[in-house]
């Protein structure tokens, strides 16, 4: 999801009405922000490699709080779509980078937890968006959507001020050759001193520099301090290992969003409405509790990361997810075809949207980002994940930018049927192609995919089961 989902998915309510735009106008709108993260996605994996990941998030922050102002100023349909372009581009940047940032300073033992934390931060600032829109809503209409798109310009600022105060990437230092810098943020982030030695040196073999160099700076090739070559390795000519990297990371990220999980979220109040709700301040606060499933579940995830495994989360999700999209599609074609208001449909719609994303988020959110941002090499790190997050990005913008258009022609409870059956390919997905990573160093990643370890993951999920079934 992007940062703006909750904000946009209220504020599209009102400035329909007062814009007077049609059905296809909002969904440009609603789509734009992920077209325009396409290029940002690409072009941040390339730049982190070349600035670094720290100054990366603080530009990413800067683009994005330049489009929250234009949007909040909105003077007209046009100027939105420039602010929601250029928020667009920002995010892209962020969403590319700061898993990268959090995978790279953390040790194996958490990085599960610390990489979803900014999946974690998004999903609260989600539902502080849908809390917002509730109350901004009852401003009068000229300014309330106005301050719903401009408040997400405070996090940004405050992010890029509380950047300049962390350290850099020690991955990225020690590709730039600056192996002694390096030591001292691995020292800072490390547990022990014999810790961040043993974390040195494997990156260090990584980057193709001598372990036993005592050399604070050591000569590291142009090519290599900026990323060079990295897209054409990855997409011209793989290893085996990389190859199956690329897959399994481009898979996970396509599978996130054509389940439907931004188009349900950014149109909740649109679903909630054909149920027969109508009243604004209802349909807002009827995303409030939405937004506090997702909020909720999503920080359970990040203490099972570590615990349970990344495979196992996206096979217990994606499970959850099929089984509430089958009811919330049953539930849709109840409404549907009833000429009578049926209560208890409507009721369950909405218990079935909150178990939906409460399955989204304990999986499928956070552990797409986690997983993808692990598994690539450190010399194809950054750019390999852009490539995963361009996959999502342009998912999400044919996700987003056809769900209306979809469920007119094939209905409402039509278009969740239909993303029942992709959840299920998802799910035969994890299970068949994904290795599990828990535990093991970012420098193990390539040896794993480089083994034919299906048949052993699949003995693992069924050990897991098994011992929870006996517990």
């Amino acid at each position: 999801m992007s940062p703006t989902t909750g904000v946009m998915a209220g504020a599209l309510l009102y400035i329909k009405e007062e814009l007077e735009i049609s059905d296809l106008q909002v969904q440009l709108l609603a789509g734009i922000l992920n077209a325009c993260a396409l290029p940002g996605s690409l072009l941040a994996g390339r730049i982190s490699d070349i600035i670094g990941r720290r100054n990366t998030i603080i530009l990413s922050s800067i683009i994005f709080l330049l489009g929250s102002i234009l949007m909040g100023y909105g003077p007209n349909y046009s100027a939105l779509m420039a602010g929601r372009c250029t928020a667009g581009i920002g995010a892209g940047f962020a969403l590319m980078i700061a898993p990268v940032y959090s995978a790279e300073i953390s040790s194996p033992s958490y990085r599960g937890f610390l990489t979803a934390l900014p999946d974690v931060s998004i999903n609260l600032g989600l539902l502080f968006g849908y809390v917002s829109n509730y109350f901004f809503g009852r401003l009068p209409l000229r300014i309330g959507w106005r301050t719903m798109l401009f408040v997400p310009a405070f996090p940004s600022l405050a992010l890029a001020i509380l950047m300049l105060k962390l350290v850099e990437s020690p991955r990225w230092l020690v590709m730039q050759g600056r192996i002694g810098d390096a030591r001292e943020v691995l020292m800072r982030v490390s547990n022990t001193k014999q810790e961040a030695e043993q974390r040195l040196q494997e990156i260090k073999t990584a980057a193709g520099i001598d372990p036993r160099s005592t050399q604070d700076i050591v000569q590291v090739p142009k090519r290599s301090r900026s990323g060079g070559g990295a897209l054409r390795e990855l997409l011209c000519n793989p290893s085996p290992p990389v190859r199956r990297i690329l897959i399994a990371a481009t898979g996970v990220h396509l599978f996130q969003q054509i389940i439907g999980i931004e188009a349900i979220f950014m149109y909740t109040p649109r679903i909630f409405e054909r149920t027969g709700i109508t009243d604004k301040s209802v349909l807002l606060l009827a995303t409030v509790g939405m937004g506090i499933s997702d909020a909720v579940f999503v920080l359970i995830s990040t203490f099972l990361l570590d615990r349970v495994g990344r495979r196992i989360l996206l096979l217990v999700s994606s499970g959850g997810v099929a089984v509430s999209l089958l009811g919330l599609g049953a539930c849709m074609r109840i409404v549907e075809h009833s000429d009578d208001k049926v209560s208890w449909a409507i009721s369950f719609t909405i218990v079935f949207t909150y178990i939906y994303v409460a399955f989204t988020a304990i999986g499928l959110g956070p552990v797409t980002w986690v997983y993808s941002s692990e598994i690539f090499p450190l010399r194809l790190r950054a750019q390999g994940l852009g490539v995963g997050v361009t996959v999502n990005r342009f998912t999400n913008v044919v996700v987003v930018t056809s769900f209306i258009s979809i469920y007119q022609k094939i209905t409402m409870a039509g278009i969740f049927f239909m993303y029942t059956a992709i959840t299920a390919l998802a799910w035969c997905f994890y299970y068949s192609f994904l290795p599990e990573t828990k535990g093991r160093s970012l420098e193990d990643m390539e040896s794993i995919f480089g083994k034919t370890n299906d048949i052993n993951n699949n003995k693992q999920v069924k050990h897991v089961i098994n011992g929870y079934n006996n517990a």
